[in-house]
């Protein structure tokens, strides 16, 4: 729910969404049983059909995305710590070959003549020969000769006790070496068998990873075979209540399915563009992944949700304010500058936007809308004061296709808090006859991207427009 100060998207993580919660659980109880009551008198098989696709939208989708998204990322942190494991496997050989090729030049052996230089210059040093120092006093012809000979001879002591030590000390190298390379070679040993071990776990947590975007494509799958399903029995449906029902649960399957189709959009980019130095990281190419998702189905949407939400919500929600009467989808092409009268603020497209973030969601589903939206509107709960700054309408009245502004801290529908910090931005897909509006959001801390939920009290937020 943060934008991004630049041109391409940062890693910087926020806190911006919110985490399942006890009252929210409640809540998709209660909106379960409110379904089951707006179905009420509705022929069973038409009731179950609507059923099932509400449990895919709410309930199966998200849950088989988290997973999707889980088993990904542990695969690719699998194969991160298998090439990590590997590097060091490379550089302990390369440390062998190295070693290997010193102790060529220079020789593992020192030889024991070395050994018994350096103890025959110890024992001269330190006068342990008699012999020797009676030769030295017997032809010595006077005092000072004796004295000179004496000096002369500790010198040479010296000398060869100094050249001794150091052959000594290259003999100890040179087993310090052979000692090295003994425990490298246990050291490439052990790295073999743990890169062994984490290139099969990779392995499996690649092949676990890709079974779980199987799951979630069969769901897609089932989404939409059902979607269509209900949308032939649609007109069999007579109350108002089963029908607005029957409208909202399509749309959340629909708003599921883009969600699916962006997943896999996500995971495919990223196992094109992944090597061990980019794991975990994000890219400005991340912000353009969603651009195209639902593109087959925004329309469908855009207008379902702008011809019946649009209009109860007129009748119910207290009527348009002027400079509502719009459109949606709009006439506003993705990416432009200028629209509908006024500058939008469009420069850079939606790069600058964080990803998988409130404000970025936000930016693709208005620009899939055709409604005008600007490249640095700022945190969510800026985008009003922003929007107004650039000529956009803005009030408290709620339109298909409107970007949902909550302030920073406001609660959201009584289910959570928007950060205290950068608040939230979501769009609104329906207008509900109670009032309540559907909307579509972003966020790091939802199962899927986007999310979906349904808000009461409407009135108490700030709709930018257009």
């Amino acid at each position: 729910m943060v934008m991004a100060a630049g041109l391409a998207v940062t890693t910087t993580n926020v806190s911006t969404a919110h985490a399942a919660s006890y009252a929210e659980l409640q809540q998709k109880q209660a909106n379960q049983e409110n379904l089951k009551a707006q179905l009420a008198g509705v022929d069973s098989d038409l009731a179950s059909t609507i059923e099932e696709l509400n449990d895919l939208a709410n309930t199966q989708i998200p849950a088989a995305q988290q997973a999707a998204q889980e088993a990904l990322q542990a695969s690719y942190q699998a194969q991160s710590l298998a090439d990590a494991t590997n590097q060091r496997l490379e550089a302990a050989k390369q440390d062998k070959a190295t070693l290997e090729q010193k102790i060529q030049e220079t020789g593992v052996e020192y030889d024991d003549a070395k050994d018994s230089v350096a103890e025959i210059a110890r024992n001269s040093f330190h006068g342990s020969d008699a012999s020797k120092m009676m030769d030295v006093v017997t032809d010595a012809k006077s005092a000072d000769e004796f004295v000179e000979q004496m000096q002369s001879d500790a010198a040479a002591a010296r000398s060869a006790s100094n050249t001794a030590d150091a052959a000594a000390t290259t003999l100890n190298t040179s087993m310090n070496r052979q000692q090295r390379l003994d425990a490298i070679e246990k050291q490439i040993t052990k790295l073999k068998e743990q890169a062994d071990e984490q290139a099969a776990a990779a392995q499996k947590a690649s092949q676990q990873a890709a079974n779980k975007q199987s799951d979630l494509e069969a769901l897609q799958a089932k989404d939409t075979s059902v979607r269509q399903e209900l949308e032939s029995k649609k007109s069999s449906l007579t109350t108002q209540s089963a029908k607005e029902a029957a409208e909202i649960v399509s749309m959340q399957a629909e708003l599921a399915a883009m969600a699916a189709k962006a997943a896999a959009e996500e995971a495919a980019r990223r196992a094109n563009s992944y090597t061990p130095s980019n794991v975990g990281q994000q890219t400005s190419s991340g912000g353009n992944s969603g651009g195209s998702t639902g593109g087959n189905t925004s329309n469908s949407g855009g207008n379902s949700g702008g011809n019946s939400g649009g209009n109860t919500g007129g009748n119910t929600g207290g009527g348009y304010a002027s400079g509502m009467n719009y459109a949606v989808p709009g006439s506003c092409p993705e990416g432009s500058s200028y629209c509908y009268g006024h500058n939008t603020g469009n420069t850079v497209g939606g790069a600058a936007y964080p990803a998988r973030q409130c404000t970025l969601w936000a930016y693709l589903r208005r620009s899939q809308l055709s409604l005008p939206v600007g490249s640095y509107m700022g945190n969510g709960a800026q985008w009003a004061a922003t929007a107004r700054g650039l000529g956009y309408y803005v009030n408290n009245t709620p339109h298909v296709g409107a970007a949902m502004v909550f302030a920073a801290g406001q609660s959201v529908g009584g289910h959570w808090t928007a950060d205290w910090q950068y608040g939230h931005v979501a769009v609104v897909e329906r207008v509900n006859a109670d009032g309540s509006v559907l909307i579509s959001e972003g966020g790091t801390g939802f199962a899927t991207f986007p999310a979906w939920e349904t808000i009461s009290n409407a009135s108490s937020y700030q709709y930018v427009h257009y």
